[in-house]
């Protein structure tokens, strides 16, 4: 059985189907761009936290959660990101990992 792009998208499966895989190229630049803009370590810990999440209960992965936020409240990536934001159209400046 084969599923066609608009279906899988009325399903849930994907999230946009576009017309050219011109226009997919540049949607993938996009979203790798937004993401690349983050704090480095709040990708990786989101990354981590949701592969543990698929393999836990709600309860195990809330927890393992709030261990990994009060981590990342001791990162500098906090303060970067909120004087930023108090900052409009500020971007802040992250350290690598």
């Amino acid at each position: 059985m084969q599923m066609d792009s608009q279906e899988a998208l009325s399903c849930g499966f994907v999230s946009k189907c576009l017309p050219s895989r011109e226009e997919a190229i540049k949607a993938a630049v996009a979203t790798a761009t937004s993401i690349a803009s983050k704090s480095p370590i709040a990708v990786a810990s989101t990354k981590v936290n949701l592969n543990y999440s698929r393999d836990h209960t709600v309860e195990e992965s809330l927890r393992y959660m709030s261990t990994w936020n009060s981590g990342m409240l001791q990162s500098e990536d906090i303060m970067k990101a909120a004087m930023a934001s108090i900052q409009k159209g500020a971007q802040p400046k992250f350290s690598n990992l």
